[in-house]
């Protein structure tokens, strides 16, 4: 399965160390690596289609500080979606506000309708792609005629979306909106935070010998400078592997 790396904090710090365990993970999940350092509505996205331990430019670029108040990494096992650019992660698109949406995923969308409408509009083949889109669109739909949503009601689009679409699907991803990191899992054991120097970290296997914690299973999180600042509900749709999806999977990956 693919990996995620997150980190929300009020103040800078340095997190080299921590990427660099992250990337580590990478032979497992050998179809692509992304780094995004995100203030704000600006994102600087760094990606490749290659596995992360062989490329020479990740290399390189953690030689330098990585230093930002919202950073996600990712590493990619293709289940859907060709090996190419367009389908690494971090994903991200602007709302018509102007408000950028940036996403890493971790799952398989197995069965949810919605999402079909997408397909002719993302530059990319993956259902997380659709999933950003959809999301987007729903927040553009909302905001009408200039009303700007607040915080708390973007979490509670963003909240109702993912209790319907977790049903039978396997949802853990990360999603920054310039202001909030939301946060989800819905597959048991595998997301994890480690709470650090007034931040957070995530990933989804912890990355040293410290003190890492479950992220809080089936609900929406969201984080602001290194906070908790909204809890979702239990919406009780927890993923379990079964026979019919691996088999999905397995037919998808061999298409590749």
């Amino acid at each position: 399965m693919c990996e995620l790396f997150g980190y929300s904090t009020e103040n800078e710090y340095e997190i080299n160390e921590y990427l660099k365990a992250f990337f580590k993970h990478s032979p497992k999940n050998p179809n692509g690596w992304g780094l995004a350092c995100m203030d704000g509505n600006e994102a600087i996205i760094e990606k490749e289609p290659i596995q992360a331990t062989k490329s020479n430019y990740l290399k390189e670029r953690l030689k330098q500080p990585v230093r930002s108040k919202n950073v996600f990494g990712h590493i990619r096992f293709a289940t859907i979606g060709h090996e190419e650019y367009s389908n690494c992660h971090p994903l991200s698109a602007k709302d018509k506000s102007g408000r950028r949406w940036t996403v890493i995923h971790n799952g398989t969308i197995f069965d949810f309708e919605p999402l079909s409408k997408y397909i002719k509009a993302q530059e990319g083949t993956t259902d997380s792609e659709r999933v950003l889109l959809y999301m987007i669109d729903k927040i553009n739909r909302t905001e009408i005629e200039g009303k700007k949503l607040s915080g708390r009601e973007r979490f509670e689009i963003i909240e109702c979306l993912i209790g319907n679409m977790a049903k039978g699907n396997k949802l853990n991803f990360m999603i920054f909106d310039g202001e909030y990191m939301y946060v989800h899992t819905n597959y048991k054991n595998s997301l994890y935070y480690l709470e650090k120097e007034g931040g957070v970290l995530f990933s989804t296997e912890p990355l040293t010998k410290e003190k890492w914690h479950n992220v809080p299973f089936t609900r929406l999180l969201a984080y602001k400078n290194g906070k908790l600042v909204f809890t979702g509900e239990n919406h009780g749709h927890e993923y379990i592997d079964s026979e019919e999806n691996m088999r999905f999977i397995f037919q998808n990956f061999a298409e590749l």
